[in-house]
């Protein structure tokens, strides 16, 4: 059996024995429309098959017939009223519309990234490192003991750099 939707006009194909003599409730899942549906007689079926029976085509006489005719109205919920919003789907629709003030400017926070924060602690660690390189005699005078240190941070760097340099020519 195929039931229609009276407010959408939606089909649906239902099997016989679901709907008994004495009708049943069914409800569109579409729109959500609920109507009482009583089995569709034979009577009806032998009426649509006398109507696809082929029959001359009727000539249209004018063009504001076609126009005149008259729409079906929906008689189904509104889908977008707050009613149903909020019942179907649990949304809540606040009458008022903030209104935003021209005068005042959206001030959005603007954060690092990850690879940005790296890249200037990168270029900072360079500029302290070339700063006490050049400034390694003045350092050394002041303070005689941080030679020592100073010379074996240098000599660290030019391994890192060495194994990198390995590593990168060796594939």
């Amino acid at each position: 059996m195929i039931l229609t939707c009276n407010s959408c006009e939606k089909k649906f194909v239902v099997p016989d024995n679901a709907i008994s003599a004495t009708g049943r409730l069914v409800q569109c899942s579409s729109c959500g429309n609920k109507w009482t549906q009583f089995p569709i007689s034979k009577k009806i079926k032998t009426k649509e098959k006398i109507s696809k029976i082929k029959l001359p085509p009727k000539k249209i006489q004018s063009s504001t017939k076609i126009a005149k005719r008259k729409t079906k109205k929906k008689t189904g919920p509104n889908l977008y009223s707050p009613e149903y919003l909020a019942k179907k789907h649990g949304i809540k629709l606040d009458s008022k519309i903030p209104i935003k003030d021209k005068t005042t400017k959206n001030k959005t926070k603007v954060s690092f990234g990850f690879y940005y924060s790296l890249i200037v602690w990168v270029i900072i660690v360079i500029s302290i490192l070339r700063l006490v390189y050049f400034g390694q005699n003045i350092i050394v005078e002041q303070f005689p003991i941080s030679e020592i240190y100073i010379n074996y941070l240098f000599e660290s760097i030019r391994n890192i750099k060495d194994i990198i340099q390995n590593f990168l020519l060796g594939y």
